[in-house]
């Protein structure tokens, strides 16, 4: 089946209280915008196309960084949902197969929920998408009769019978492209807002001859993020998801409601997250491996058998490979990390390569920016790096060398060889009791002259 996704991203989200425009507002450390769109690829889609408006330019980037696929019009002016869906138009009017309409602000819909709604197409030209409200509040409502969809009436424009229904609309349209827009065409603006509503297909639909449905999915679904409450039930709703798909695929959670997860987050199964792990954009934990408490992953991969933490940080560009050891207080950024390299504890690996079964020890530094260029260290295979080793990049450690603790390595070390890079140790006997004498008395002193 060919299928056009339009997404309509236009809206300024006054309620928001932000600068920043309403589906740039993240969730699960993605922009909202993003949630969408990730859904639309699921579905494998032919075309599609982000409705920009208020904040356009941003909204437009943020669309285009996440797919290139991804194509922006702009609605300018703002006259409603069926205006906003038309300037989709000389792109898509003349595509075969379906186009199905979303919205950025609506976060959580189901990739199963849409294929429903594809598949809904058989039985109608049009295909709404609905849900039972406990409190319709201002939805638009679902006017049925039987299996048929009547109408689609706006809250401003309903009677109080309509109102009491319960049945409402998500906002979420599918139909033949060609149909959609056929239909978008004869829409007026003679309504109590004087807007181009896009539920007016419906009936429009009806005077040809065509018919119309609903496909129901559950009101958490169609959450719409119009506040900061609203964002953060949003988050709320994503993670207890995303956490319980994540024990259903073979994950253990120790503590589950500890745990957040981002938007792009992959975690094999048989894999162990602790409590209170943080999971950034882009990070994929392969199966059989181990976080430990208290960790901050982003922009990482960790092999199959690795163990990180408790209590460290995975930055972007980090790559641990198979039984690689992170211990606490341990920060990597854009480092490899081979087979069976340990780095136990407080040390920070920022622009590194580390060769196999490396030892790096406690207090270890890869000195890799001069205040301009970041520079790279390159340590070799079954090398052993002293505790408090200061690194000054560009530096090469060769295989099996070693370098004693405390040392500044500023030289290149050959394999196998030792580097020390610390001053001599002088030793004088009897000279810390006098100094420590001196200077009591001096305290004893100056606390007279006050």
């Amino acid at each position: 089946m060919q299928v056009s996704v339009i997404v309509l991203a236009a809206g300024q989200g006054t309620r928001m209280n932000s600068d920043t425009p309403k589906v740039l507002h993240h969730v699960a450390a993605a922009p909202l915008l993003h949630h969408a769109l990730a859904t639309a690829h699921h579905l494998e889609p032919s075309r599609i196309v982000v409705v920009t408006g208020h904040g356009g330019e941003a909204v437009a980037t943020s669309a285009t960084s996440y797919s290139e696929m991804v194509e922006t019009v702009v609605q300018d002016p703002q006259l409603g949902t069926a205006h906003a869906v038309a300037q989709a138009a000389p792109l898509l009017a003349d595509e075969a197969g379906e186009a199905i309409v979303l919205y950025a602000d609506t976060p959580l819909i189901r990739e199963e929920t849409l294929r429903a709604v594809l598949d809904a197409r058989a039985r109608h030209a049009v295909v709404i998408l609905g849900f039972h409200a406990k409190d319709p509040g201002r939805y638009g409502r679902l006017l049925t009769q039987g299996e048929e969809l009547l109408a689609i009436r706006e809250f401003k424009d309903a009677t109080p019978e309509e109102r009491a229904i319960t049945l409402c609309n998500s906002g979420v349209v599918c139909a033949e492209a060609k149909t959609l827009f056929s239909l978008i065409s004869e829409v007026k603006n003679d309504n109590a807002a004087q807007e181009y509503y896009l539920t007016d297909i419906v009936e429009l639909a009806r005077k040809r001859g065509l018919s119309a449905g609903v496909v129901l999915c559950p009101e958490a679904e169609t959450l719409g993020v119009n506040t900061r409450a609203q964002l953060a039930e949003a988050e709320t709703a994503f993670q207890a998801r995303a956490r319980a798909e994540a024990l259903e695929n073979g994950v253990t959670l120790t503590a589950p409601d500890t745990v957040f997860f981002a938007l792009d987050t992959h975690i094999g199964r048989d894999a162990i997250i602790g409590p209170n792990v943080l999971f950034g954009p882009g990070v994929t934990v392969e199966s059989g491996a181990e976080i430990k408490g208290f960790c901050h992953l982003e922009g990482c991969h960790v092999s199959r058998g690795a163990t990180v933490g408790p209590f460290a940080r995975l930055r972007p560009g980090a790559e641990l490979a198979e039984d690689v050891h992170v211990g606490n207080f341990v920060e990597i950024k854009n480092a490899i990390l081979d087979e069976g390299v340990k780095v136990g504890h407080l040390t920070y690996i920022g622009d590194a390569s580390i060769g196999e079964h490396t030892n790096i020890g406690a207090g270890t530094v890869t000195c890799n920016y001069d205040g301009v260029m970041k520079h790279r260290t390159t340590i070799g295979k079954r090398a052993f790096i002293g505790s408090d080793t200061m690194l000054v990049a560009p530096v090469t450690v060769g295989d099996g060398a070693l370098t004693a603790s405390g040392s500044v390595i500023t030289e290149d070390v050959p394999a196998e060889a030792v580097a020390i890079g610390r001053a001599r140790q002088v030793t004088k006997a009897g000279l810390a009791t006098r100094m420590f004498e001196k200077l009591k008395a001096i305290k004893a002193t100056k606390a007279k002259g006050h």
